[in-house]
């Protein structure tokens, strides 16, 4: 329970937020910007100035959080580990998602998918390109950047929606438990077919980096981490991708920036992870007795770091809740900050912003929202697209 009495908010549902959380956010911001939850068990942390100050002291405000829903579902991973595990674990997985690896060896191959999968629905006229594209792409190449050599699209998607729901699982839900084991099971299995295939011959994939290490990790560490790039590596450039597309098709003037200038896709995907942050919200723990936003937090003190609510902070942003790719530059922070920095931020950017995006709008380019169909969005812990009808080529 809160030290404080008076930052208990307890008229906030799961569904609420679920629908949208940033009329909440909002209010949370101006009246209480640390507030105790109770249907979160939490508190909520909405401002932008106390999450970056938490993340610069990662000392008080600890990544291993205890009775955590990820560490639950996929074993203690580096996201919840903090000093020296944590830098250990990070150090032997990030060698392939550095700027130069991704720029030699992954961009062509993220170029290949991206063609391959609009090869398939082109002809079509119309279609979900959330289910036929941003989906199957991030899923296709997130499988070639850990080195899951037989998994499928279907398997990588289904997997990652699981991790997540089981990740976000505060409701308690027994079916989405199931689900969650289900798929970490799968996941397993998957992983020690990798390991075994890069231990006899290396190449460029995460696996191979974490097999191969000046400090191998574990067979055990291995499976936890595949799980986490599982989960955030594969919904945070899927949504990207269908909350770019969808800012860019309802703002005319920005689809014609973009056009004249293919540069400002990077504008274009910074803008949508600060709109619409993919991974809405992390949970931090308490370690020493600390005064946050104007509360007194107990060592144990169970945090939500609301990045989309920061990343929407009136006080930082103009306009916060516009699409705006002209706006004044303030650096988001999507990608969450301090040691925890998201490790996959430069393959996000490359396959997104220099292959995603401009080659979906250069081979469609008469691309369109459907005229009959809406745009669905849900989740707060994780935030994105439902759907993305559109037409085009008719």
């Amino acid at each position: 329970m809160p030290s404080d009495q008076k930052t208990i908010v307890d008229e906030i549902s799961l569904s609420d937020l679920y629908d949208d959380p940033y009329p909440i956010y909002r209010r949370l911001r101006t009246e209480a910007p640390v507030a105790w939850v109770p249907v979160a068990n939490r508190y909520l942390v909405t401002r932008y100035d106390d999450i970056v100050h938490l993340e610069r002291h990662p000392e008080i405000f600890i990544a291993n959080e205890h009775g955590s829903l990820m560490t639950r579902i996929m074993g203690h991973t580096l996201l919840r580990k903090d000093g020296a595990a944590h830098r250990r674990e990070r150090a032997a997985a990030e060698a392939p998602m550095r700027p130069r690896t991704v720029n030699r060896h992954w961009m062509p191959l993220f170029q290949r998918n991206a063609d391959d999968l609009i090869d398939e629905f082109a002809a079509d006229g119309g279609g979900d390109l959330f289910r036929q594209f941003a989906g199957p792409l991030a899923a296709r190449n997130l499988a070639l950047v850990l080195g899951l050599r037989d998994a499928s699209d279907v398997d990588m998607q289904r997997w990652s929606q699981a991790m997540m729901d089981g990740g976000g699982n505060y409701a308690d839900d027994p079916v989405v438990w199931e689900r969650a084991d289900k798929a970490a099971a799968e996941i397993d299995e998957a992983v020690y077919a990798a390991v075994r295939h890069v231990r006899e011959h290396p190449d460029e994939s995460v696996i191979s980096s974490m097999v191969h290490a000046a400090d191998p990790l574990t067979v055990d560490e291995i499976r936890a981490n595949v799980k986490v790039f599982v989960g955030g590596g594969l919904n945070e450039p899927r949504d990207s991708i269908s909350v770019a597309i969808w800012a860019v098709l309802t703002h005319p003037e920005i689809r014609a920036a973009v056009e004249q200038d293919p540069a400002r896709w990077r504008a274009v995907f910074e803008e949508a992870i600060r709109w619409v942050a993919p991974i809405g919200m992390y949970p931090r723990e308490v370690a020493q007795p600390v005064e946050l936003g104007g509360v007194t937090l107990e060592p144990g003190s169970r945090l939500g770091v609301c990045i989309g609510s920061a990343n929407r902070d009136e006080s930082v942003f103009e306009r916060p809740d516009d699409f705006d790719i002209n706006r004044p530059s303030k650096a988001h922070i999507a990608f969450g900050g301090g040691p925890h920095f998201c490790l996959g931020t430069w393959v996000a950017r490359a396959q997104v912003a220099q292959v995603a995006l401009p080659t979906l709008f250069r081979r469609l380019p008469d691309l369109r929202l459907s005229d009959t169909q809406e745009v669905r969005l849900g989740g707060w812990v994780f935030r994105g697209l439902l759907n993305l009808p559109t037409l085009w080529g008719v």
